[in-house]
């Protein structure tokens, strides 16, 4: 079939498996060209088939030359329908491991769920030993709790009063005003119980019982902070009630771990194009100034660059991880440098849909929005017939 972009508001239907997987291999290209890493040897990524998990297990694998496993939730392609894009970029990824002799494996089911912990705790200990690092990048919008049953839905929303400020469309260029309205304190709860801290807690319990986590081990989970102009609809709404929580785990998990000379950290990250940011107002906005003034500064960095960073400089660059005063890890200290923040606050007072394509690098967000589903690649052939069936070497 020809496989063309198919896009439903900020999704994108439709994926292009020889786009992922050239994606794929151009972060393995730029991994293979920086130094190794003296890192772990033994990696679980949970959520690991897009964006800064999936950055992550190829650190892991390609400049620390680990084993890895990563556990994530997508589909196979069926009938007329593609695979998603995390089916195509975990093929590559795996056929890519197993070329370089790394053993690796992928796991693909529901994260939250006893049973996929169950089942990778397994492939652990037949295959691996133990693990020595685990990173917890699962981005959903929906959780089951496993005890409970109950089933949880976040929402994007601030906390305490509606919120209104500039939001693109970034497929037509046109700015206008978001203005949305303030969650209930159920829709807080249950923002909380998806992307909160629970569930990480959950995998690090399930692995140290099962005797599958080593000592010394690090687990790091991933958050995001950013600036003024989008605390009230991020850090400050639902989404930042669910990363204080995520933050309060680590602290816990740090003290569980410190027993057996491990550590736990939350990594804020840099903002970057991805499938969630664009689901949130004001955010893409945001996000195509911010790059206007970083790659015209030379210190943009995408998902890869960010993970090479937090390994080699952060994670296992030292002798200590260099923390704020809240523990946190700051990988997001090159977007949030005040002459940086200083120019993307100025852009952002002209911004309209007359000028953004000026003052912003709006196509570049929009071209990057694509590329994640494997569009817009160099070098690929868009109307070429390609069969959209891909397997997945070692898939347990």
């Amino acid at each position: 079939m020809i496989i063309q972009p198919k896009t439903r508001g900020f999704i994108c239907t439709t994926a292009h498996p020889e786009g992922c997987a050239k994606q794929v291999q151009r972060q393995i290209d730029y991994v293979n060209a920086q130094p190794a890493i003296e890192g772990p040897r033994n990696v679980l990524v949970i959520g690991a088939s897009t964006g800064y998990g999936l950055a992550s297990r190829i650190v892991s694998s390609f400049a620390a030359g680990a084993n890895t496993i990563g556990v994530y939730f997508d589909k196979a392609a069926e009938g007329a329908r593609t695979a998603s894009a995390g089916w195509y970029n975990s093929a590559a990824f795996e056929e890519a491991a197993a070329a370089a002799g790394r053993k690796s494996y992928s796991i693909v089911g529901d994260a939250f769920s006893d049973e996929i912990k169950a089942k990778t705790i397994d492939l652990i200990r037949t295959e691996l030993g133990k693990i020595d690092l685990v990173v917890y990048s699962v981005a959903s919008p929906r959780r089951t709790h496993p005890k409970t049953g109950e089933t949880f839905s976040s929402v994007i929303k601030p906390l305490g009063g509606t919120y209104t400020n500039k939001t693109v469309n970034f497929h037509s260029g046109e700015v206008s005003q978001a203005t949305i309205e303030p969650a209930t304190e159920d829709e807080l709860r249950q923002t909380i119980a998806v992307m909160g801290g629970e569930d990480w807690q959950m995998w690090i319990d399930a692995l140290q019982q099962a005797g599958a986590l080593a000592d010394g081990a690090t687990t790091v989970a991933y958050s995001y902070i950013g600036p003024e102009i989008t605390h009230a609809v991020y850090r400050d709404g639902t989404i930042g009630a669910a990363k204080n929580d995520l933050e309060a785990t680590a602290h816990r998990l740090h003290q569980q771990l410190g027993a057996s000379g491990g550590r736990a950290y939350v990594s804020v990250n840099k903002a970057l194009v991805t499938q969630s940011s664009s689901a949130i107002p004001v955010v893409p906005l945001y996000i195509s100034a911010l790059y206007k003034v970083m790659k015209e500064q030379g210190i943009h960095e995408g998902c890869i660059e960010q993970m090479y960073r937090l390994f080699s400089e952060r994670l296992y660059g030292k002798d200590e991880t260099p923390v704020d005063s809240k523990g946190l890890i700051r990988i997001d200290d090159w977007e949030m440098r005040p002459e940086i923040q200083a120019e993307v606050a100025k852009l952002w007072t002209d911004l309209t849909t007359g000028n953004v394509y000026e003052l912003s690098d709006l196509e570049g967000y929009r071209r990057e929005f694509f590329q994640l589903f494997g569009f817009e690649t160099d070098g690929i052939d868009y109307e070429a017939d390609i069969n959209p069936e891909l397997n997945i070497v070692n898939l347990r």
